[in-house]
């Protein structure tokens, strides 16, 4: 009679495998940093599929040598994705399969790729996501945060006052930041993050996830540069920032300043200043003047 152990794992050896279809793409995730984190179904897809659409091909090539995968590759990164995508939607409709990896992580968060897959869905091809490893998927399961939600900001502008009015816009917000960082700029994006939101909101960074010196640490904004000072190694390696929330009693009052900043300007829209500022300011409760000014600055705007 034949054991049952034995025949489970002559099961599991035999497992029915995925096979990539014609005419589809697949979004596949791959590891962070630790190759034991790739999935059954990514390796099934990388290698079945035609051909893999790589945003580096010899960071990819490492992978698929891991793994004994032989599909031929095809760079796929931010400078050549238009021509790329106009090419693989061809590769598509001629029958063959297409399997999209990024450098680590999933493709097309904070990496190349969505512009393919919005070629592809435009075309009225087929779009499949293996999932897999996400850095800030990783580290938020790890954070510990007070927040039940988080809005996803991945790298923030290259320019500073796009910076700046980003966080300004989502400083009050009742939800999580979590935004992604490398290293030569981490130091300077906590600062930005401390000035925008205050130091006394709390900050978890996630560096190296996956990786062998994967370390997450919890602080106050204020309390990152002494962090950073204590060791040169803290600033090594790519980042996960995740600010949490800020208190119940910080986002009613911003949530008003919003609403009255909408507020007049669709009511100086129709109305003399004058008059906008009093409406404003009965329906808010905020001082008229301080609208008054607000309303004037608004008409000059407008012309």
């Amino acid at each position: 009679m034949e054991d049952k152990g034995e025949a489970g794992s002559a099961n599991a050896a035999e497992r029915l495998r995925f096979a990539a279809s014609p005419g589809t793409l697949y979004v596949v995730a791959t590891p962070l940093g630790n190759l034991g984190d790739i999935t059954l179904r990514a390796l099934d897809a990388l290698g079945s599929a035609d051909v893999v659409a790589a945003e580096d091909t010899r960071v990819t090539g490492v992978l698929l040598r891991h793994f004994g995968i032989v599909t031929r590759q095809l760079s796929l990164h931010e400078h050549n994705e238009a021509s790329r995508a106009e090419r693989i939607v061809e590769m598509l409709r001629a029958g063959r399969s297409v399997a999209l990896v990024s450098d680590a992580g999933t493709p097309a968060i904070s990496d190349p790729g969505a512009r393919l897959v919005r070629a592809v869905r435009e075309a009225g091809l087929p779009v499949v996501p293996i999932p897999g490893a996400n850095a800030a998927i990783a580290a938020l399961s790890a954070a510990g945060l007070v927040a039940e939600r988080f809005l996803f900001l991945g790298f923030l502008p290259a320019a500073a006052k796009a910076r700046r009015e980003l966080l300004a816009a989502v400083a009050h917000l009742p939800a999580a930041l979590v935004v992604y960082e490398a290293p030569h700029r981490v130091r300077d994006t906590v600062g930005e993050l401390a000035a925008a939101l205050g130091g006394d909101r709390m900050l978890v960074i996630a560096r190296e996830i996956t990786k062998k010196f994967e370390a997450i640490a919890t602080m106050t904004l204020a309390e990152t540069p002494a962090w950073f000072a204590a060791d040169p190694n803290h600033e090594r390696g790519e980042f996960v920032l995740l600010v949490d929330a800020p208190p119940a009693e910080e986002v009613a009052p911003a949530r008003a300043a919003i609403d009255a900043r909408r507020l007049l300007a669709a009511l100086v829209a129709e109305l003399p200043p004058a008059r906008a500022a009093r409406v404003a300011a009965a329906a808010t409760g905020l001082p008229r003047d301080a609208l008054y000014a607000q309303a004037l600055a608004l008409k000059g705007e407008r012309g």
